[in-house]
């Protein structure tokens, strides 16, 4: 049976946990391990981790950390960063993970998503979509899709994107605003309203969150959805102290009923 789920996600980069600004400025936060065995005291729902210098750097994804957060994690694990072939989907599941996240390459060949889905199920198909928000001189708005740590814009539509993705049957996608990652300012709901409008499939949204509340809201409006976010769950208080979070069990069901 699905349901809303909160999910930290956690962002690798040189090997530490970073926390980004509309994808720049990375923060250190921290060390993964450390961060999953406070998770795991936390009880979250799932665990988002994605390795932002993989694709960047065109190299595969680093098995062994993967192993080391599969074998210290006791909630379902996603992992994304890096992943361009079958085999590599077929380890990262054999080690432990549940999900495999694909992004650049899952815009460059959307077979590759066909061919994973059967080799380790559909279900444990994740695809990414870094999205910026773009103003016409009319104020029309628009979407564009970014790859690359938000660095090269892609050529493809985000509406026929999303089409192509629902039409696969990926088993999610999510929704990463560009423009509102490590702001803190909340969801951007129009752009959620605007996805969850074309696609089918279970959706999770990520970039935004700065609040319980946020998340509460995002629930409320959309009832079934993932509500992922990074820095909510990483840093506290305006000087962006370090320290890891996530709403204790009463919170979680005032979130989960939508405030």
């Amino acid at each position: 049976m699905l349901r809303s789920r909160i999910i930290p996600c956690l962002l690798v980069h040189n090997k530490g946990l970073v926390k980004t600004v509309r994808f720049s400025s990375p923060k250190y936060v921290g060390d993964p391990i450390n961060a999953v065995k406070i998770f795991n005291e936390k009880e979250v729902d799932e665990l988002m981790v994605l390795d932002i210098d993989a694709t960047v750097e065109n190299r595969e994804p680093d098995f062994r950390m993967i192993h080391n957060l599969a074998v210290e994690c006791r909630m379902p694990f996603c992992y994304g960063g890096g992943v361009t072939t079958v085999e590599q989907a077929r380890k990262i599941i054999k080690l432990g993970a549940e999900k495999v996240a694909l992004s650049a390459a899952a815009l460059n060949n959307a077979a590759l998503l066909k061919e994973i889905g059967a080799a380790v199920g559909m279900q444990s198909v994740v695809v990414v979509i870094d999205v910026k928000r773009k103003k016409n001189i009319l104020g029309a708005v628009s979407y564009e899709v970014y790859t690359r740590n938000g660095k090269v814009k892609s050529d493809k539509k985000l509406e026929n994107y999303l089409r192509e993705l629902n039409d696969i049957g990926v088993g999610e996608i999510v929704i990463n605003s560009i423009d509102r990652d490590g702001m803190m300012e909340g969801y951007d709901t129009d752009l959620a309203h605007w996805v969850r409008d074309r696609v089918d499939v279970p959706i999770t949204i990520l970039g935004g969150a700065g609040s319980y509340e946020d998340i509460s809201n995002l629930i409320k409006r959309f009832k079934i959805i993932g509500a992922a976010a990074g820095s909510l769950f990483v840093f506290k208080g305006k000087y962006r102290a370090v320290l890891i979070s996530y709403p204790n069990r009463l919170e979680k069901r005032q979130i989960l009923r939508g405030g």
